[in-house]
């Protein structure tokens, strides 16, 4: 009801009652906001911004006198004042004596418990979840260790036969060692002790550093490559510090110079691989299609990933006669509503300046809206949200699924955390088609069946991408012709 700005996760007022914190999302970051509750304020309203580090952020309040807030990031004990908003850590040490006998049984009864009360349906898909305490009690009390603990919890999780459910144990700091952001020759390594590039990843580190493919990486740091040599090793610690390799155009060295570089986290490189790899089946579906289609993917169903959404549409796609729809190994989100609105817009004016291009009138006026005949692709990884955005695609006769069925993982969850800081997913929504059906366990169909053929990917091709290509552009007709705004269904 606050017009904040931000998508609050967490809420928390001030002792005074003048001051909201907020503990919430903005352009895919975690931080903490104050909003004013006092009417008498001369502050203009809407929320201002207290942190802005990239941790995430958690059980935030105020200090007795509201001067002060503690959080924690990233499992770290902070401070911040309201008045500064300069963040200081806050040093915290103490001994834990623990009796795992005792913890185990009752990190047993916790999650026991916890599932007890919020499993989505009340009878435990058929399980006998009373007779299924007594028969995991025993090998409780046999577990020796926590992770031990953690597979029996897990037999037990098993006998739901569900989806969105498991444990696991306490989240562990992120890797430090370095990525660049390059491929290498295998056989040059493992033949003759050498790291020749066989790819760059866009935007990686090796690429911006003007490395080519081709090129061979003779040292680390001064450590000369060999037989011996170890790239994770060298790169251990490194991620965000200066390296410098020495690159020449040959194993000898011929040519050598030295490249400065800074390389990049795991986390990090895996999202310059991810978008490496949108931009080469972008460029895929323009070739078969001769330029006619544009290509949108849907890593997840996140905030984030709306917004790429949003980002790709506008400056890809509008222009195109039609667009390809990719949600092949998404593992959902929640915002599957939001992506499914701008497709299902449909035109019904438009506006022209004089002397202009024509511009449709939704688009004219900033509402998000495609307004162009789509085709949907998914795959057995498609999963939990993706599946209801498959659901209303096809429910909303927005165009044909192409691929493989999806993979009939649709529970609405959360997660719980148990006493040693073990991680207990917790399935409680139901969700159900428009006819009452339960949705998990029964994957989305697809309309037109198109299967990879396993080392696929190795030879450039993509049968999936061909199909809807092919299905699309049936719909759509010659070119000069617009087919119709629902894809042809």
């Amino acid at each position: 009801m606050l017009p904040a700005g931000v998508n609050a996760n967490d809420l928390a007022i001030s002792p005074d009652g003048k001051t909201l914190l907020i503990t919430g999302v903005a352009a895919g970051q975690s931080n903490l906001w104050t909003y004013s509750l006092d009417e008498l304020a001369r502050e203009s309203g809407g929320a201002r911004q207290l942190t802005s580090t990239p941790g995430r952020k958690s059980e935030a309040q105020f200090t007795p006198d509201g001067k002060e807030v503690y959080f924690l990031e990233a499992g770290r004990i902070q401070a911040i004042s309201l008045d500064t908003r300069v963040a200081r850590p806050i040093a915290v040490s103490a001994e834990l004596d623990i009796d795992f006998a005792k913890d185990r049984k009752e990190l047993f009864w916790q999650a026991w418990s916890y599932l007890n009360v919020h499993f989505y349906d009340d009878k435990f898909h058929g399980a006998d979840w009373n007779a299924t305490r007594s028969k995991i009690a025993p090998w409780v009390e046999g577990s020796q260790t926590p992770d031990e603990l953690r597979r029996v919890l897990s037999l037990m999780i098993g006998e739901l036969n569900a989806s969105h459910t498991g444990i696991n144990g306490p989240l562990t700091p992120p890797q430090a060692t370095g990525h660049l952001g390059l491929r290498l020759d295998r056989s040059e390594f493992e033949g003759k002790g050498a790291l020749k590039v066989t790819e760059l990843i866009s935007l990686s580190p090796a690429e911006v550093s003007g490395i080519k493919v081709g090129e061979y990486v003779t040292a680390v740091d001064g450590t000369a490559v060999n037989a011996k040599f170890s790239l994770a090793e060298a790169l251990e610690y490194k991620s965000g510090r200066r390296v410098s390799l020495t690159v020449a155009s040959d194993a000898a060295g011929t040519g050598a110079r030295d490249v400065p570089v800074s390389p990049v986290s795991g986390t990090q490189e895996k999202a310059l691989l991810y978008r490496h790899w949108v931009e080469k089946s972008r460029d895929y579906v323009h070739k078969v299609s001769n330029g006619r289609l544009g290509y949108v993917h849907m890593l997840d169903m996140s905030d984030a990933s709306l917004d790429r959404l949003y980002m790709d549409l506008d400056t890809e796609n509008v222009g195109r006669d039609g667009v390809v729809v990719d949600i092949r190994n998404n593992n959902g989100g929640f915002v599957n509503v939001y992506a499914l609105d701008v497709l299902a817009r449909r035109p019904f004016l438009n506006m022209t300046f004089r002397g202009a291009p024509t511009i449709p009138a939704r688009s004219f006026l900033g509402q998000r809206s495609l307004e162009r005949p789509t085709v949907l692709v998914t795959n057995q990884h498609s999963l939990s949200d993706a599946e209801d955005f498959t659901e209303g695609y096809k429910a909303m006769k927005l165009g044909k699924v192409v691929g493989e069925p999806t993979a009939g993982w649709i529970i609405y969850t959360s997660n719980v955390e148990l006493l040693d800081g073990s991680n207990l997913r917790l399935p409680g929504i139901k969700v159900t088609d428009a006819k009452g059906v339960n949705m998990e366990r029964n994957p989305r169909t697809v309309d037109v069946p198109a299967l990879r053929a396993i080392g696929e990917t190795y030879s450039g091709k993509d049968t999936q991408l061909d199909a809807a290509v092919r299905e699309l552009l049936k719909d759509l007709g010659a070119p000069g012709k617009t087919g119709n705004a629902s894809g042809g269904q």
